[in-house]
């Protein structure tokens, strides 16, 4: 399952039409709660992050590393693929990203672009 949180109501939806067009199942957080609800009771591979709202997305991107760090040797959840994506000129927030342990930032250029394949490849594990 790819999990995704986005401020913006239209990359909400490319992001899910997508999802359901190549039999990627996605599912929306909102917050902190939603995320660990859905790392509980779902098979979670990967996060799509939209950091237009910072404060909330590197809450988001924080709680799944936390998840990711703290999980069992055994545990799927080592896996879980943690990728932002936000407007080219936040290259300050895109660094934040990464120290708070984002593997991937793109720009909204580059999801726009290739969302079927990240998406997929996000998907897929």
């Amino acid at each position: 399952m790819l999990l995704y949180f986005a401020a913006d109501l239209i990359w909400a939806t490319k992001i899910k039409a997508i999802a359901e067009d190549i039999g990627v199942a996605a599912r929306p957080v909102r917050n902190v709660e939603m995320v660990r609800a859905r790392l509980a009771d779902s098979p979670v591979r990967a996060a799509l992050i939209d950091l237009d709202n910072a404060e909330s997305a590197l809450a988001i991107i924080d709680a799944l590393v936390a998840a990711r760090r703290e999980a069992a040797a055994d545990s799927a959840l080592r896996t879980v693929r943690v990728v932002a994506f936000g407007p080219h000129v936040l290259k300050e927030l895109f660094q934040s990203a990464r120290d708070h342990g984002c593997d991937e930032v793109l720009t909204r250029g580059a999801l726009e672009h290739g969302l079927a394949e990240i998406v997929m490849r996000l998907g897929a594990g």
